[in-house]
């Protein structure tokens, strides 16, 4: 099946009360897992591939095609879509896009409102040209991403309107109290402000730092048409503890195949266990 943009997935998933997980790429371990675990679930997913990961596996046309090869190899039948995580500039989406990306998202979060907007726009267009989804930022969400810090800057509901009205944007990221990372404490995630921003944008929400946040947080997040959901870090912890302990138990292993296939299955045991709490599960 080919690449797909990640607008219909999650329109669905909004029309029928799921999310779609996105779950970034680190390296060609992840990207094994996450795709055996959205064909054992026969659930779409998205790839989520930030600018340092691109960086890190050699650029964004080698992930695309890693992708595209695992995909024929594995022989994929459900819906996936590789995911530009907070573009920082048009030109960065733009390259995504070129190299075959299906889904861009360009976060003018830190820029006010109106030079969001400018740039959101100008993304908007030249992905829609190429069939390919946008996702726009709206706050700021908590902790690190890629070595970039920040605080906790909740949406505001006009400037969400005025992003989603004056640009197209398929999706919204609105920032409602989660961060990147691991949480320090209970998640503390805005619910009333997600409801008025749903109806007022009326496209699909995105929860940016899905890792930790209890599946009763979760589910009512999904039932205020939150339809993606970005986990990263609790893949990371899992995939960590497991290559220690085979390394523990055995120090004098140096074959990568021996440790690492064995963090790539924690992975995908994760994947699974999200995609069945977000109920996008049997839905591809």
């Amino acid at each position: 099946m080919p690449l797909v943009s990640m607008k219909e997935m999650m329109e669905k998933g909004k029309e029928n009360g799921y999310a779609i997980g996105q779950f970034n790429l680190n390296n060609l371990e992840y990207a094994q897992a996450i795709l055996q675990a959205a064909e054992e679930e026969k659930s779409p997913v998205i790839l989520g591939v930030s600018e340092g990961a691109g960086r890190y596996m050699g650029g964004f046309k080698v992930v695309v095609a890693m992708v595209k090869s695992l995909m024929e190899e594995y022989g994929t039948t459900v819906p996936v879509a590789i995911h530009l995580d907070h573009g920082s500039s048009f030109e960065k989406c733009a390259q995504a896009i070129h190299a075959g990306f299906t889904s861009v998202m360009i976060d003018g979060s830190h820029h006010p409102i109106e030079e969001n907007v400018a740039m959101t726009r100008k993304v908007v267009e030249l992905a829609h040209i190429h069939g390919v989804s946008v996702e726009a930022e709206v706050g700021t969400v908590g902790g690190e991403e890629d070595g970039v810090i920040g605080g906790i800057n909740y949406a505001d509901l006009d400037e969400c309107k005025q992003l989603v009205q004056e640009t197209g944007v398929d999706c919204l990221a609105p920032a409602l109290g989660s961060v990147h990372g691991p949480y320090q404490g209970e998640p503390n995630l805005g619910f009333k402000e997600m409801e008025e921003i749903l109806n007022a944008v009326n496209v699909p929400l995105v929860l940016h730092g899905g890792t930790g946040i209890p599946t009763k947080d979760i589910q009512k997040a999904v039932s205020l048409g939150t339809a993606k959901i970005n986990v990263n870090t609790e893949n990371q912890i899992a995939q960590a503890k497991i290559v220690r302990e085979v390394l523990n138990e055995k120090p004098n292993e140096y074959d990568p195949r021996k440790y690492l296939g064995p963090g790539r299955d924690a992975i995908k045991e994760t994947v699974v266990g999200k995609m069945r709490e977000f109920g996008s599960s049997n839905k591809a």
